[in-house]
């Protein structure tokens, strides 16, 4: 037998068939008392309690988060929505004011029309009058509740995809292409984030050539790896390029981008270390300057590679008002290769212990590798790849990995093919980040 509906109500737990306790809210203005709702005795598998509001003012006072489904009379008087408020509207205003509830609808039996349209407007099911039984309804608010929890998931997941395929977009194009046109230089990069589903991090590097055959590569890394970071990561080496293109070098370039850090960080703490390196144009020296980062490691022909000069380091960028960053001369000999790093490529773990990899660990690793024959692009995939097995699976800091070298024989047909063209360069494509160039295959980025 059908039961007037009570304020509160619910079937006891030995009804229930999985232990799951539901609470159904009925919206349903019913003076006479004639409305009820049929006995939800074993059919619905869980004990369901039910609430009752006379109009939808009522209802927005018991509209709470355990509140699992709304069953709503598409029939209620509209004297709360306005004299021209109908079924829809008055579901459409439940949907704005419970969008994370499920709701049924509840009309007569020959509006078959409405009902159809209320689940196009948002409802998950509908109901007839007539035809409410205990059975029919246990069964509708199990359905309306998962389909909703099922939609909800959906909606999280696309609005997730289209978040990561944005920030995918956006990331990507803030990655630097180098501009080396005319340098007989090769370049190749890795670039690896420490957080998940990322493809930019605190780390950040350039290279470009200036007008006067200069080549000036950097590299740098702000403290942490969160989106605050990369974004000011970003910002620090565009400020790089357009200072190092208007003809800012050493201590001058350095003292200007600690004034941009100083601007853009969040708090006072956040810092950046910073290594540059200007190559000179017969690309057999170069100037050198620190900021509080590792030393770029070098390779010279038939040498074991071995780290650039540290001793004249300066503090990293952000750290003290009134810093100096010296600038120190280095040979780099005819044929080399040049391999700049963050430190989250010397900072990993060596198996399950406290032991890191370092800086010395590094160089032997890339001796070993150099000795294997490995060159440009596969150096550095080799090199990242085992680092993290080293570390016995992903790198927690951001990873970036920049290599220039130099053959000289090559540069010297080079130098040859310029003078036979009246001084004019050969063009060399701008590679992308993860390509070598001239003649390296592409590749993305790992």
């Amino acid at each position: 037998m059908p039961v007037p509906v009570p304020q509160q109500r619910a079937v006891p737990a030995a009804e229930a068939s999985n232990g799951t306790d539901l609470t159904l809210l009925v919206i349903e203005d019913d003076p006479a008392g004639t409305f009820s709702v049929p006995e939800l005795s074993a059919a619905t598998g869980a004990r369901v309690r039910i609430r009752a509001a006379r109009n939808l003012t009522e209802a927005g006072r018991l509209l709470t988060d355990d509140v699992d489904c709304i069953l709503l009379d598409l029939a209620l008087p509209s004297g709360d929505r306005g004299a021209d408020a109908d079924g829809l509207a008055t579901l459409q205003h439940v949907l704005r004011i419970a969008p994370r509830h499920a709701v049924l609808a509840l009309t007569a039996e020959d509006d078959a029309e409405l009902a159809a349209e209320a689940v196009r407007v948002g409802a998950q099911d509908y109901l007839f009058r007539g035809e409410l039984d205990g059975r029919l309804l246990s069964r509708a608010i199990r359905y309306a509740v998962e389909r909703k929890r099922a939609d909800v998931t959906q909606h999280k997941l696309t609005e997730s995809r289209l978040r990561a395929q944005e920030n995918a977009r956006l990331e990507r194009g803030l990655l630097p292409t180098p501009l080396l046109d005319g340098s007989d230089l090769r370049f190749a990069a890795r670039y690896r984030p420490g957080r998940s589903r990322a493809l930019l991090g605190g780390d950040f590097y350039d290279t470009v050539r200036t007008p006067d055959g200069t080549v000036h590569a950097m590299i740098g890394d702000v403290c942490g790896h969160g989106p605050d970071e990369a974004a000011l990561g970003v910002e620090l080496r565009i400020a790089w390029r357009a200072l190092t293109l208007a003809g800012l070098c050493g201590d001058e370039l350095l003292s200007t981008l600690q004034q941009v850090l100083e601007h853009e960080r969040e708090s006072e703490e956040i810092f950046a270390t910073l290594c540059t390196v200007d190559i000179a144009p017969d690309g057999r020296r170069a100037g050198l300057c620190l900021a509080g980062h590792p030393a770029p490691l070098i390779a010279r022909q038939g040498r074991a590679a071995q780290l650039l000069p540290y001793e004249d380091g300066g503090p990293a960028l952000g750290l003290l008002p009134r810093a100096r960053w010296p600038r120190r001369q280095v040979e780099l000999g005819g044929s080399w290769t040049l391999m700049m790093y963050t430190d989250g490529l010397i900072e990993g773990r060596i198996g399950n212990g406290t032991q890191r990899l370092g800086q010395d660990g590094m160089v032997a690793m890339i001796n070993r590798q150099l000795a294997e024959g490995l060159a440009g692009e596969d150096l550095l995939d080799a090199a990242v790849t085992h680092v993290r097995e080293l570390n016995g699976g992903e790198l927690t800091d951001d990873v970036a990995v920049l290599l220039l070298d130099r053959d000289q024989d090559t540069a010297r047909d080079a130098a040859g093919h310029r003078a036979q063209n009246g001084g004019r360069g050969r063009s060399i494509p701008r590679p992308r980040p993860g390509q070598v160039s001239p003649a390296g295959a592409q590749r993305p980025p790992l």
